[in-house]
């Protein structure tokens, strides 16, 4: 028997292509062109698009030119694939709770409560794998008493092991608190969700103590008695506090915040643990010094406070789990599901295993025998297109590998290097799937639905995805954006608003729509698995991905409970062959501290200390600095003149003050930059911002205070200088006033636009261009509040897309909610009364209703 045709890859190879496929309608069920022909009445299918929306949408999606896609043939069918038998027969030795009691979470080692358990297995998790089994029992793990560092691969079960040892710490410990980190907002409002089904109607163990009995003049609130799951993160309506959760989800962000605030006011006590996801954002240059602050912070408390850190991308785990108080460490290399890689190059596709020795010499073959074994290791053939929108190699690889998914009826994920290249892949992979007469009927209604939705979203229904999801197909841009304060944008995905994104998201775990083309940075922000993964190349934008974000687009391939096997293809042209080969082999990097970047992140983790009153004196303060990441990679002598320096630069600043008794304390102006989460530099460029505006606020124009209000980390993508000059050129008398009241000369604009460079190498530059892009961001802030449609603003500046992504997404709304998503203890902080606030004038233009000055939280 030819053991090929047996083959366990039925997305790609023999066994989808061997069936023919056909399209099937009931006796209800009509073609869409029969629709179109009104052949069919508006009443016979419920739901059916109405005519209007029918016929536009419907004509637009038929505008595409229609396309072949290649065909894939086998050229070795001999050549070592790996057997469905032999693949099943991998997944067959792995115990079960059969043979295996303690892989069921009802055993009574784990001592967990039988509605826990039972709410997992209506979740489909009935059993556990021998890695997490083996993982939860080590030494002090279930009794809260040693840290944990753990590693497995993506889609290998590894959130199971922090969540159960979190809930039972918050189960059996009614008293105490937990916090999950997670990087991304997105993924805080998956986990959210996914948490709130597993703690459904579980009480705690709430003992009453003799004194804490009988009557009390206030009323118990109705959920006091059940584990209570609440988000924090950027863009959220919840104004919860620590007193209101038993479990915080939340970015990096707001719980570095909750945990100053917990330490500050002494609540910090009922904190039991703290679960850290995506350990390896330890190392991110922009973010990571948050989690190290964080979780030193938590080393220096007297009381213990577990702490669970995980990754599937962490090299140097093992030294991570020494700084976290000698955690234990635990590392499994078990996917649940088989993942076959490939290398696609030339029309050719090779396995990825073998890809390293094959391709050592990249795309030219230097000897006879180096051709003779790239041709017996060629496993399959791209047909050449005839279509000149396919004639490149690369681009006719990535449309026919996922034409032939959609043929075998399974969907894929596309990870493309830039938005126009996301945009560009899903309409030639839309020209080439069934057409909408062949698609059920009942599909083609979701989605429409699904256009529908996005119509009424902020931002309208975006031309290109009005084209393309008809055929199936989303994608997922992004733009260079940094964060921007008090925004529900994400920051792995920010071309697109949070609504958006669910929409799609949700569309593609329910089938509506099969594949998903998006930017590389996708694979790290949502957790969509898919049967197969398709790489357009292996960069982001100019810059080759490093091999962290490599295994995390590849991590996406197959997913326990959805597919049985997972398949990646690295698609590459000849220019970047060497280069991609050497990728799939490289060695993760080393995670670094980021607090020796720069005096940027220090300051900041000494002026939290001070402020919360957690090290108040030099030796103090050297203790902490001698517990976090950073002491790990210097000497002693060098942490100590390290943290001497700080201390005196904060002093300068006058963020510190010292007493003769050598104890360290915030300034009002210091206390007011940590508790509205902001770094030193940020908030002292807001104050120097304010303190700029109360000499000479303008009163009579809307500019000077939506600039004000205007977020600090605004885009740092190049500006558009000459739609700068053209929004300055409209200003009236009061509008210039405003630009000479925030230090913005039109002369400088000007020569901006006719190609100047404006230079950022000293402070005073840097500063000063920070407040160029920040007037360029207010201008569109105004557009908002002018009512004027967010779509005309962002696709007049795209760049600017994530201003449009304020809380409810509405411009009428914009006014208030800007500033409703921002802090209030900068104004009293700073010792700025009602009477020294500038307010906005407008009387029925409310775009201020408060009396104190705010200062915006960073946030993810």
């Amino acid at each position: 028997m030819d053991k090929s045709k047996l083959t366990f890859h039925s997305t790609t190879l023999e066994r989808s292509r061997a069936g023919t496929t056909t399209w099937s309608r009931t006796s209800l069920k009509r073609t869409f062109q029969e629709l179109g022909d009104g052949r069919v009445e508006s009443s016979s299918v419920t739901g059916s698009p109405n005519g209007s929306t029918y016929h536009h949408i419907h004509s637009r999606a038929h505008g595409l030119e229609r396309l072949i896609a290649s065909n894939i043939r086998d050229v070795n069918p001999s050549s070592h694939t790996p057997s469905e038998y032999s693949q099943r027969r991998v997944l067959a030795l792995t115990p079960t709770s059969i043979t295996d009691p303690f892989l069921h979470l009802s055993h009574p080692h784990y001592g967990l409560p039988q509605m826990l358990v039972d709410n997992f297995s209506t979740m489909g998790i009935h059993s556990i794998y021998p890695w997490q089994s083996k993982c939860l029992t080590g030494p002090g793990l279930l009794h809260g008493q040693k840290n944990l560092v753990y590693t497995t691969p993506t889609g290998g079960g590894k959130s199971l092991v922090a969540d159960v040892l979190m809930l039972k710490m918050i189960l059996e410990n009614p008293r105490k608190k937990a916090l999950l980190v997670l990087p991304y907002v997105a993924l805080v409002q998956e986990k959210l969700r996914w948490l709130r089904k597993a703690v459904d109607g579980i009480k705690k163990n709430v003992s009453t103590s003799p004194g804490q009995g009988g009557s009390t003049m206030w009323r118990p609130r109705g959920d006091e008695d059940y584990v209570r799951v609440v988000g924090f993160f950027g863009g959220s309506r919840v104004r919860a506090t620590w007193n209101d959760m038993d479990i915080a989800v939340c970015t990096m962000e707001k719980a570095n915040s909750l945990v100053n605030e917990a330490i500050y006011d002494f609540s910090i006590g009922s904190l039991g643990v703290i679960v850290i996801d995506e350990l390896h954002m330890l190392g991110d240059d922009q973010r990571g010094h948050l989690l190290e602050l964080l979780a030193s912070k938590l080393l220096t408390l007297e009381h213990k406070v577990q702490i669970i850190g995980m990754s599937a991308t962490l090299k140097n785990a093992s030294l991570i789990a020494k700084w976290l108080d000698d955690a234990n460490f635990y590392e499994s290399k078990y996917r649940p599901i088989p993942i076959e890689e490939y290398l696609v190059f030339d029309n050719g596709i090779y396995s990825a295993s073998i890809s390293h020795s094959l391709f050592k010499n990249g795309s030219h073959p230097t000897s006879e025998h180096e051709i003779l074994e790239r041709a017996a290791q060629l496993k399959r053939l791209i047909q050449l297109s005839e279509h000149k929108d396919l004639n490149q190699p690369l681009i006719n690889a990535v449309v026919s590998l996922a034409n032939e998914t959609a043929r075998a009826g399974y969907g894929a994920l596309i990870f493309s290097s830039s938005r126009a290249g996301c945009e560009k892949d899903a309409l030639l992979i839309s020209r080439v799937l069934p057409s909408l007469s062949e698609v059920d009927i009942e599909i083609m209604e979701r989605r429409f639905d699904l256009l529908r939705e996005l119509a009424t979203t902020s931002t309208g229904l975006d031309v290109i995805l009005e084209k393309t999801i008809p055929s199936g197909v989303a994608f997922h841009r992004e733009y260079s954006l940094t964060r921007l304060t008090s925004l529900a944008v994400d920051d792995t995905d920010a071309g697109m608003t949070v609504e958006e994104r669910n929409l799609v998201s949700l569309a593609y775990d329910a089938g509506t729509i099969g594949f998903i083309v998006a930017t590389c940075s996708l694979a790290a922000g949502l957790n969509l698995p898919a049967r197969r993964v398709i790489l357009h190349g292996a960069r982001m934008g100019a810059d080759v991905v490093g091999p962290a974000m490599l295994r995390q687009m590849r991590g996406r391939a197959g997913r326990k409970g959805k597919d049985e096997v997972g398949e990646t293809y690295l698609c590459c042209n000849k220019n970047d062959l060497e280069v991609v080969v050497e990728l799939m082999q490289a060695e993760l990097p080393d995670v670094k501290s980021c607090l020796s970047s720069g005096e940027r992140e220090f300051k900041r983790a000494l002026l939290e200390v001070i402020t919360i009153k957690l090290a108040t004196n030099f030796d103090t303060i050297e203790e902490y600095a001698k517990g976090t990441f950073l002491s790990l990679s210097v000497n002693q002598t060098q942490l100590a003149l390290l943290v001497q320096e700080t201390l005196q630069q904060l002093e300068r600043e006058e963020l510190i003050t010292v007493n003769d008794h050598t104890e360290y304390n915030p300034t009002l102006l210091g206390q007011a930059i940590v508790f509205s989460s902001f770094a030193p530099d940020d908030g002292l460029f807001i104050y120097n911002e304010l303190k700029r505006a109360l000499k000479g606020f303008v009163m009579d124009n809307e500019m000077h205070v939506l600039y004000l209000f205007t977020p600090v980390q605004t885009p740092q993508s190049a500006i558009d200088w000459r739609i700068y000059r053209n929004e300055i050129e409209s200003l009236d008398e009061s509008g210039l006033r405003v630009l000479a009241a925030v230090g913005v000369k039109p002369l400088i604009i000007n020569r901006m636009a006719q190609g100047g460079l404006m230079t950022e190498s000293s402070p005073e530059q840097i500063e000063n261009a920070r407040i160029y892009r920040r007037l360029y961001a207010a201008f569109q802030l105004r557009d908002l509040c002018n009512e004027m449609p967010i779509h005309a603003v962002a696709s007049a500046k795209s760049d600017l897309l994530a201003l449009a992504e304020i809380t409810d997404s509405g411009p009428a709304r914009a006014r208030t909610n800007f500033v409703a998503g921002t802090t209030e203890e900068a104004a009293t902080g700073s010792g700025w009364g009602m009477q020294e606030s500038p307010k906005a004038v407008g009387q029925g233009r409310n775009y201020i209703e408060v009396g104190e000055f705010h200062m915006g939280t960073a946030d993810a």
